[in-house]
């Protein structure tokens, strides 16, 4: 009888063993469990914060690539138009003092008709008048001026100046220049005095 409790007794004692290993086999799988849950949340807590770091460095980098394209674009136009600037600056520098000289060709056109109008007396005269205007009106053409042939041709507001109308002329010269009282220059394409004009009427 001993022997029966005894051997019922290391029984119990070995089920009491074995529901306490089951217990903490259940107790550790338990805690793995939570342990492997926890960690799957935090590696997604991870996972999703750094999606949301790269998705806000990709919004960065797209708006830094725009601000870079916007400057390039601002740095291209300004150079372009720099270098326009600086074209028509070259072309056209001389244009004040062309208009400011322009006068003076005028009151050389108007001395060499005056000598023509004088005979033969003042041939001499005449002559050396022409050759300095020949040489004047050289030198300004090698600079870009150009003087306008105005009469014959349809009134243009562009480079015309009308300062009368001539009533009483032929059905095909309405509206068409008779006359030229001041004359008109260009300068490389580009009017720098109308030209003062007689239209018919």
């Amino acid at each position: 009888m001993k022997e029966n409790q005894e051997n019922l007794n290391e029984e119990e004692m070995l089920n009491e063993e074995t529901v306490q290993q089951e217990n903490t086999n259940s107790d550790a799988s338990e805690n793995q469990e939570e342990t492997a849950s926890e960690d799957t949340e935090k590696k997604q807590e991870e996972d999703d914060s750094l999606e949301a770091q790269l998705a806000k460095a990709q919004a960065q980098v797209e708006e830094y690539k725009d601000k870079y394209l916007r400057q390039l674009a601002e740095f291209d136009n300004y150079r372009r138009r720099v270098i326009k600037e600086k074209a028509d600056l070259i072309k056209n520098g001389g244009e004040k003092v062309i208009s400011a000289i322009l006068p003076i060709l005028d009151d050389f056109d108007r001395a060499n008709e005056t000598l023509g109008k004088m005979g033969e007396g003042a041939s001499a005269e005449k002559k050396g008048v022409e050759l300095i205007i020949e040489k004047f009106v050289k030198i300004l053409k090698q600079q870009g001026l150009e003087k306008m042939d105005v009469v014959g041709k349809p009134f243009d507001v562009d480079f015309h100046e009308a300062v009368a109308m001539v009533p009483g002329q032929p059905d095909e010269l309405k509206g068409k220049v008779i006359d030229c009282v001041l004359a008109g220059y260009m300068l490389n394409d580009k009017v720098i005095r109308h030209a003062k004009v007689a239209i018919a009427q």
